[in-house]
């Protein structure tokens, strides 16, 4: 009796969790759609994926720390309704302000489930389950990336709106049983909140965001030095030490930056940050492939299953292959694959078989640097009571990639007006960046040493 309640848990858990994560990329398709209906710039448009990220990014902590406080099932329902708000407003829009507002309060809610999610995996499930609770929780992030794109040219058919009804009788669905099945939770009020590390981080990332967002990478000095960009990086700039110096003192940071003393955990996150930059890169393939080969908005959304399904197929591949080449090989091998898909894609724009190619070789870059190559070092660099918080940092720092790089491919492609010059510029850029993941790669220590500091 007790499985069975489990595994209806379970379910629950991974319907909230599925729905929260392919809201990231089920936009991809619509983007051209978004644009014509509310008329905005190429610039303007990259928000509506930035946006979710940036309020994903700061839910995920948010509503982590306050199901400590709360408990799990107030907090997770609280997500679970942010969402829906978030989908209502979102398809009601009528405006492109509106619309924005919606996906960022759809944004804080879905970064909320995931968090809240695992901790109630923690508290239901016992140790010798946990492990394999969590893995099937985990698969999700593969089976939004294959079901979100195709999803998205389906339902595109009918109306971009569609693709955010169709979470409503999801989200209500999971209210319901939620109400039923998921256990209460008692009140923890000596839970200290780190409110000021949260404030600092938002800032920092929005002022960097929209500082990259406004540089014209046509005259990208003169642009640099003006008034929409300078100030804005300045203050992200400055804002970075004051973070620092409140992770330091808090007494529950936000950001374990203690982490940090360790050369490996720099190098891989590190890394985590071109990974982000790449999974923005890969948001704006549909709208790419709508400029480079005129395909329709369905057809360009059928492009990205090659991206998507090698992925899904490679993460468990690379799971395997991971004790015997070590991460620092796999994740070298991989980010140059990835490169040479990224670059492939910006000189060979309009080949269509070219273009599938470069979307199976990014895919199996992707799933060696997102899947399980970084997170088994995290788990060997951080003291076991701060492993948690060492998974905890890769996901902000990949986050702040996304974030990064859904400002950047805007700023590329509103550039040169939506041009295919545009894009091709943000691929092949993006292609350098997964070069100097490579490189970065090469300091990280062998499967030897590996083995030698984990004993």
């Amino acid at each position: 009796m007790v499985n069975h309640r489990q595994n209806r848990i379970l379910i629950l858990l991974f319907v909230g969790v599925f729905m929260g994560s392919l809201d990231i990329s089920i936009v991809g398709p619509a983007l051209p759609s978004i644009q014509t209906y509310f008329t905005v710039n190429d610039r303007m448009l990259s928000w509506v994926f930035t946006i979710y990220i940036l309020f994903f990014m700061l839910g995920t902590p948010v509503m982590a720390k306050l199901s400590d406080i709360y408990g799990r099932k107030a907090i997770y329902l609280l997500d679970i309704i942010l969402f829906t708000i978030g989908s209502l407003l979102t398809i009601t829009s009528f405006s492109f302000e509106m619309l924005l507002f919606g996906r960022a309060i759809q944004g804080l809610g879905a970064g909320g489930i995931f968090p809240v999610a695992n901790a109630f995996i923690g508290d239901i499930f016992p140790p010798e389950k946990r492990g394999g609770a969590l893995g099937i929780l985990s698969s999700v992030w593969g089976w939004s990336s294959v079901m979100g794109p195709i999803l998205g040219g389906v339902l595109l058919q009918y109306g971009w709106q569609w693709l955010f009804i169709i979470n409503l009788p999801i989200t209500i669905t999971v209210i319901v049983l939620s109400l039923k099945i998921l256990p209460g939770g008692e009140r923890n009020n000596n839970v200290t909140f780190d409110w000021w590390g949260v404030l600092v981080l938002g800032l920092l990332v929005t002022f960097l965001a929209y500082g990259i967002n406004q540089i014209n990478t046509d005259t990208f000095l003169t642009s640099l030095l003006s008034v929409d960009v300078f100030p804005y990086l300045l203050l992200a700039v400055a804002l970075l030490p004051i973070l620092w110096k409140i992770e330091k003192k808090a007494q529950d940071p936000l950001i374990q930056v203690d982490l940090f003393k360790s050369r490996e955990v720099k190098l891989v996150n590190s890394i985590m940050v071109g990974t982000g930059l790449v999974q923005a890169a890969t948001v704006f393939i549909p709208a790419f492939i709508i400029v480079a080969l005129a395909f329709s908005s369905t057809g360009a959304s059928l492009m990205l299953i090659p991206v998507v399904l090698t992925m899904a197929v490679g993460a468990p591949v690379v799971g395997k292959l991971l004790d015997k080449f070590g991460s620092r090989n796999i994740m070298l091998i991989g980010s140059l694959i990835m490169a040479s898909g990224l670059l492939i894609a910006g000189i060979f724009a309009r080949d269509f078989y070219l273009l599938i190619l470069a979307g199976v070789l990014i895919g199996v870059g992707m799933s060696t640097t997102i899947g399980s190559p970084p997170r088994y070092i995290m788990l060997v660099e951080t003291p076991p009571r701060e492993r948690a918080s060492g998974q905890a940092l890769l996901n902000i720092i990949t986050s702040a990639g996304q974030l990064v790089g859904g400002a950047l491919v805007g700023a590329f492609i509103g550039s040169y007006n939506g041009q295919l010059m545009g894009y091709q510029y943000a691929y092949l850029f993006i292609g350098l960046v997964a070069i100097v993941m490579a490189i970065l790669a090469v300091g990280l220590k062998s499967r030897k040493e590996q083995i030698e500091a984990a004993m």
